[in-house]
């Protein structure tokens, strides 16, 4: 409780892939992180999806939520997200009410409109299909009466059901680094999920603009808003900077188009590393979308954030080449907001 207003803090987990190491050992991670997290009262836990890359794991969220669930126990579990377009309505709003009778009042759905790979593996996912972006919003809309038995007699499948019927239905949410995805979220009455990692600038007009067009629907009769960014925390201001130093390495190869290969690069790979003043100005850029310091100074920042984006919920991303880091990283954050677990 900072200032008399609740402000939950939530976990989104990529799966890195460190240099060196595999995907089997990244995602054996997510699952040790998530129970760590847990403990220390971290309010949800979310993956994401991303295909053909060597440097992130999860590519099907679904398939991993469900492993995750099984091994938490309060925690929420959800999708950071699901990339709508790919795929069928309601085959996800089958997916995602299986993992609902599974563990009902724990699933998170987020979903997006980004690809989350390289066009060839976009080709691949949606073989046979044609405009599948622009049906977007009509997807969302599906999706809805999937997940709530209230598909229109006039829709081309009316009568149609999700299975398995179940008496609760999974949180939606909408994710997005754009004001389209904040019109959608507010004309749908889902959340809205903004990524500050992605997107360092205009995040905190977009997120009032959703709350100010908010509609209420079957989904909610008030907005719920939260906020996804780079957090790097450690003892010391110098140690925090050294071990941000892998994240600042691996979004300018990314940026290079070498990051989908190599994976999180080790800090002394990072400060051995050739930067040329171009490469200088794109770290000191990047670090716009990342808070990076000790538990004091991560935690202003994050308040303030919280304050300008009027949002009830920060989402931690943590990335380094060394898990324990990253874990304790999520510690002394859990710690300067003292944080309880949920029992």
């Amino acid at each position: 409780m900072e200032g008399g207003k609740l402000v939950r803090l939530s976990v989104l987990d990529q799966s890195p892939i460190a240099e060196g190491s595999s995907a089997s050992e990244a995602l054996a991670l997510t699952v040790r992180l998530a129970q760590e997290t847990e403990k220390l009262g971290y309010y949800r836990f979310w993956v994401s999806e991303h295909h053909f890359t060597m440097s992130l794991a999860g590519s099907s969220p679904e398939v991993l939520i469900s492993h995750l669930a099984a091994r938490t126990s309060t925690m929420r579990i959800g999708s950071g997200g699901v990339m709508l377009p790919h795929y069928s309505a309601y085959k996800v709003a089958e997916n995602f009410r299986l993992l609902e009778a599974l563990y009902p009042g724990r699933i998170d759905l987020g979903i997006g409109r980004a690809p989350g790979g390289m066009p060839l593996s976009t080709r691949a996912l949606q073989e046979g299909k044609a405009s599948a972006l622009d049906k977007y919003p009509e997807q969302i809309k599906d999706l809805i009466d999937y997940l709530h038995d209230s598909l229109p007699d006039t829709h081309a499948y009316a009568g149609l059901r999700a299975t398995p019927v179940v008496d609760t239905s999974p949180e939606l949410w909408l994710l997005g680094s754009s004001g389209e995805s904040a019109r959608l979220a507010a004309q749908y009455g889902a959340g809205f999920a903004f990524a500050q990692f992605i997107n360092g600038y205009g995040g905190a007009d977009e997120m009032r603009g959703y709350q100010r067009q908010f509609q209420p629907s079957v989904l909610g009769d008030k907005p719920k808003s939260l906020l996804a960014v780079f957090v790097i925390c450690a003892e010391t201001e110098e140690e925090a900077n050294k071990t941000a130093s892998s994240l600042d390495l691996r979004l300018l190869l990314f940026e290079k188009g070498r990051s989908s290969v190599i994976g999180t690069p080790s800090v002394e790979k990072a400060q051995r590393y050739p930067y040329t003043p171009y490469d200088l100005n794109r770290i000191e850029d990047n670090r716009k979308r990342m808070i990076v310091g000790t538990p004091e100074q991560v935690k202003a920042k994050l308040l303030l954030l919280a304050e300008q984006y009027r949002s009830e919920e920060l989402m931690i991303v943590t990335i380094t080449y060394d898990f324990e880091a990253r874990l304790r990283s999520y510690r002394l954050l859990a710690e300067a907001f003292d944080l309880q677990p949920r029992l």
